[in-house]
């Protein structure tokens, strides 16, 4: 699954957000476009006329670094979500996006991408999902959060959240469940009946005790307020890089915010919930 820490190879394409374990496909809510996250113009001067050529590629400048061996080289991002570094030839013909390593073995960029890129797009992705309609599963003071793009007939959000119970009944980490609609007809309206509940956090509840037998009852009418957080998060999901749920993210241990789409497998659910 993607990454969008530097310390995972750059290599120059559109991230894929296809999981073996997650459930439909999410289409963004006519109107309205997923936000791509903003870039910086270069800061030493004018781009090089063969960056263009790259952009049709989805990579997209952020800053200007200094390179080594005569190239310029150029910290920016593909598809919006991935860290990744441009270097120019010096006649200013030629570009190649990807990792350049020293005789060392070290990666010249690695530090420059985290500064410049990685660390950027994870605080600008954190405050924009501590800001979106999220319901809480676990104690408020929980050490670890953990988002979830969730569906209320999503099977592996389900799965998902039963996996998750030793840590969340230890109070080792809170879930927020960024609830969508995307899956079937009733979702939208499940989704609403968890919202808009006097106590959304024991609907959520409901709804996963009851999983097995049809889930929470939904509403019959959506309220025009909640039909505008279910919107907002549908196109949250789509700009986090998500076409199906769940769809999760964390911080790692540097900060930086980690994703997966679908259900984690084997050892991974430790890497996304912590410490068991």
């Amino acid at each position: 699954m993607l990454s969008i820490s530097p310390r995972i190879a750059h290599t120059l394409m559109l991230p894929a957000m296809l999981a073996l374990a997650a459930c439909s496909q999410a289409q963004t809510p006519p109107g309205k476009d997923a936000a791509a996250p903003a870039t910086a113009a270069a800061n030493k001067g004018e781009l090089p006329a063969v960056l263009k050529g790259i952009e049709k590629h989805g990579f997209e400048v952020v800053s200007e670094f200094d390179a080594p061996g005569g190239l310029r080289g150029f910290a920016g991002m593909v598809g919006g979500q991935q860290p990744a570094a441009a270097y120019v030839t010096a006649d200013g013909k030629h570009v190649l996006v990807g990792s350049l390593f020293d005789a060392e073995g070290n990666e010249v960029a690695a530090e420059t991408l985290e500064k410049l890129v990685a660390a950027p797009m994870s605080a600008k992705m954190w405050s924009k999902l501590e800001a979106s309609a999220w319901v809480r599963d676990g104690k408020a003071d929980a050490p670890r959060v953990v988002y979830t793009f969730s569906d209320a007939n999503c099977p592996y959000c389900h799965k998902f959240w039963e996996a998750a119970r030793p840590w969340v009944d230890a109070g080792k980490v809170q879930l927020r469940h960024i609830m969508v609609g995307v899956i079937r007809e009733d979702s939208p309206a499940k989704a609403a009946a968890i919202m808009a509940a006097r106590d959304p956090s024991a609907a959520l509840l409901e709804n996963e005790h009851q999983f097995d037998r049809g889930g929470i009852k939904p509403l019959p009418s959506i309220s025009r307020e909640i039909a505008a957080k279910l919107d907002a998060n549908q196109v949250l999901m789509v700009e986090m890089g998500f076409q199906g749920t769940p769809g999760i993210l964390f911080q790692d241990a540097q900060g930086q915010v980690q994703r997966r789409a679908g259900l984690p497998q084997g050892n991974d659910l430790q890497a996304v919930l912590g410490p068991r």
